[in-house]
């Protein structure tokens, strides 16, 4: 089957001229961003995917594959360790009440291979994911534009980013009327309050995938989580949703498939625009992996404190072959970076990598 999927070289990747000029101004409109928020809580939070739901440790069983899957940490059977964190999409502490992406960061411990980073001692692999299959700029020029409307609707009053998201949701149901397919931008803002749990979560951008290149998304597969899906969970509050994954995690366990989305033409399977949809019809989404997680404390105060001030995820933390692609991911090297840098400076707490599961407080 190899034959069909295109082959990664470095020259999938076209830079534009002007995207380290575009790439720091949006590093330093973020970065200003931060400062806000850190001045409205005296607590210094991530850019973005700011509001966590819940830190989970389970597992990463990896079958054994055929040769166009078997690529990267996946190229051999094995059982990983991993930490899962689930979180809103906004760079604020928002009340679930306003509808946002939800997403779903994997650290899987113990990786072996050759580091992305220069200099980087690590042996983990992170996976960023949402709840959304494309990013609705997904150039960096257009990703430019993207981070000053946020900021800018960051300082809007929650009763008014409510309101943004209902008028979304009905330009939504008119644009499926009349046979045109929404907007990432659209569905973004009109994110219905589904369970967290029954969501399938995407990586958007693309990654290097061994000798291929490929997408990567978590769905729903165990009964208990196939079963959230969609569900309405209600009147929301301020913490919904890590009240719905710490009682499910008081008492069940989750499994989730994740799998690979290969790309099959550049032409309409481009890596340097994340906002063009990958159709499953040209590349369906293919099994490369378990993720197993039992019952356990979601959101203990060490756990917790974790999570939000030590722990960092990001898809430049890996290795090689898992190399992410396209202007919106070489943006995360500088963005990232200094994000974390300042979030652990101000909270006074280190910047370290787990080293094992056991380093994840319970």
């Amino acid at each position: 089957m190899g034959e069909d999927y295109v082959r990664y070289s470095p020259d999938v990747e076209v830079q534009a001229a002007d995207e380290d000029a575009l790439t720091a101004e949006i590093v330093e409109i973020m970065a200003a961003n931060n400062r806000k928020a850190f001045d409205r809580h005296n607590h210094a939070v991530r850019d973005a995917h700011a509001k966590s739901h819940g830190l989970l440790k389970g597992e990463l069983v990896v079958p054994g594959l055929p040769e166009h899957l078997a690529q990267g940490i996946f190229a051999r059977p094995a059982t990983y360790p991993v930490v899962v964190r689930l979180s809103s999409a906004q760079g604020d502490i928002r009340s679930d009440a306003v509808p946002a992406p939800r997403g779903m960061a994997v650290k899987v411990i113990g990786v072996e291979g050759e580091r992305l980073l220069p200099g980087d001692p690590g042996h983990n692999q992170d996976f960023l994911m949402v709840n959304i299959p494309v990013l609705a700029f997904g150039t960096v020029r257009k990703y430019r534009e993207l981070v000053e409307i946020l900021g800018k609707n960051g300082d809007r009053p929650e009763v008014v980013q409510r309101a943004m998201a209902g008028a979304a949701r009905g330009i939504e149901a008119v644009a499926r009327l009349v046979g045109r397919e929404p907007d990432a931008t659209l569905r973004g803002l009109a994110r219905d309050n589904h369970h967290i749990l029954g969501e399938t979560y995407h990586s958007m951008a693309a990654i290097r995938f061994g000798d291929h290149i490929a997408k990567i998304s978590a769905s729903p597969l165990s009964e208990n989580i196939r079963a959230l899906t969609g569900k309405d969970v209600g009147p929301i509050e301020f913490s919904t949703m890590r009240d719905l994954v710490v009682a499910h995690f008081r008492a069940e366990g989750a499994e989730y498939q994740l799998r690979a989305q290969l790309c099959k033409d550049l032409a309409t399977m481009p890596v340097e625009d994340a906002a063009i949809l990958w159709r499953e019809e040209t590349s369906p989404h293919q099994p490369v992996a378990t993720l197993r997680i039992p019952p356990q404390d979601a959101w203990s105060p060490a756990r917790r404190v974790y999570g939000d001030d030590v722990l960092s995820f990001n898809p430049w933390n890996g290795i090689r072959e898992h190399r992410p692609l396209g202007s919106i991911m070489r943006v995360r090297i500088a963005a990232y970076e200094r994000s974390s840098r300042y979030r652990h400076e101000m909270n006074a707490q280190p910047r370290v990598e787990p080293a094992s599961i056991a380093d994840v407080p319970d």
